[in-house]
């Protein structure tokens, strides 16, 4: 086996846990530094389509995904007010069918163990705030951090999320934007509700600069919600930030009773903002890249966050594993890869935002008149056209240097 470089990895999320496996399977030694001091994550869920679940598949993780998640049946949504529902799509077996893979929810602490399973736990360095990163004497990275520890590798990425260190040190300090959505999210044992409140399905309630998913966890024994409105107010996208059931409620004031009876019973709720970027016009530098939110923080309202993150991790590893003597090249041919999927994903994104929000009763109507003219006419097809999404399989494409 030829040399492999030394790899540092800042952010012990899903994206830079998820490369890290990939990594070592592949033969690299892999260091992971994350600022944190417990790896660990406040109860949330994500969703995983098919693109994503592939690369769970390539780490054999594909089972634990889903006998520990849940398998929605459909995507549905809901009028705020009048809890009609505007449109009603299949999932759970067709996903499955069409696109390679199952579309499975699944708690984020649940996804975050296994992938953490794929790396040997000295491997992953837990209070190591990153500070610096600079290209060393004799060549190579070196990073310093906060508690005054340095380390030096052949090749540093960036899975630090929004304010990613790595991403300043690289291109210099540039702040995301706020988006003027605020959100809620909560996680309810299923046996504190009435039986069949809540549908087996990725359920959207939209309305005027608002909505509010909410789907099943583990099972079916916990229901995830994340409730989103438009402010003004801004508040730092710490995803930690307590809340309260009252604040909740008052936000969203005059929704269905049916959806209010879920808040309810929600407990340890907690807020944020929600911030993205334009899409960057870089992410590498010589034997440093970006993966994940620090490349291209996006809106969840296509959620693809996550699965967005895990493509760039089996991207980045492949091209380093096929050319483990080329690093600088190997991490150029990743960017150039993941650069337009990503970005057109970001932007696909906040357009779904404007049409989730609509204001005007009118072009509200128009919307759900156009979502009933699809169930007449592709009665199959994804709600929101994004079959181009899921229908992408990183771990199939061929990648090849010049020269």
């Amino acid at each position: 086996m030829a040399h492999r470089p030394s790899v540092i990895i800042a952010g012990a999320g899903i994206g830079g846990l998820a490369a890290a496996a990939l990594l070592r399977r592949r033969g690299f030694e892999v260091a992971v530094y994350e600022q944190a001091r417990r790896l660990q994550e406040v109860g949330a869920g994500v969703q995983l389509s098919a693109n994503a679940v592939k690369v769970l598949r390539s780490l054999e993780m594909e089972e634990h995904a889903v006998s520990r998640g849940f398998l929605p049946t459909h995507f549905i949504g809901w009028s705020w007010k009048s809890g009609r529902r505007l449109y009603r799509t299949p999932i759970s077996p067709l996903h499955e069918q069409r696109f390679g893979a199952p579309y499975v929810h699944i708690h984020r602490a649940d996804l975050l163990e296994a992938l953490a399973d794929g790396v040997p736990a000295g491997s992953i360095h837990l209070a190591h705030r990153l500070v610096d990163l600079a290209e060393a004497d004799g060549g190579g990275m070196r990073a310093s951090f906060e508690n005054g520890h340095t380390a030096h590798a052949d090749v540093v990425i960036g899975a630090d999320g929004i304010h990613s260190a790595v991403r300043r040190c690289l291109f210099g300090p540039e702040a995301p934007r706020f988006t003027g959505n605020m959100c809620w999210r909560g996680v309810i044992p299923a046996d504190a509700l009435p039986a069949g409140h809540i549908a087996p399905a990725s359920s959207n309630w939209m309305g005027p600069q608002g909505h509010v998913v909410h789907y099943y966890l583990r099972g079916g024994s916990l229901v995830n919600f994340v409730a989103v409105r438009e402010t003004d107010a801004w508040l730092g996208e710490s995803w930690t930030t307590p809340s309260s059931k009252e604040e909740l409620l008052q936000a969203f004031e005059g929704w269905h009773p049916r959806l209010l009876a879920l808040f309810e019973r929600a407990d340890g709720i907690h807020k944020w903002g929600l911030f993205d970027r334009d899409p960057l016009p870089a992410w590498s530098k010589g034997g440093a890249t970006l993966l994940g939110d620090a490349a291209h923080p996006m809106l969840p309202f296509l959620a693809q966050g996550a699965g967005q993150a895990l493509e760039d991790a089996y991207a980045v590893a492949d091209w380093l594993g096929r050319y483990p003597d080329r690093p600088a090249e190997a991490l150029a041919a990743y960017e150039a890869e993941r650069q337009a999927r990503t970005a057109r994903i970001q932007l696909a994104a906040r357009a779904r935002s404007l049409t989730t929000h609509i204001k005007s009763p009118w072009a509200a109507f128009k919307r759900d008149v156009a979502f009933a003219w699809q169930q007449v006419v592709s009665p199959n097809a994804t709600t929101h056209r994004a079959e181009w999404i899921y229908r992408h399989d990183v771990t199939q494409v061929e990648r090849t240097l010049g020269g």
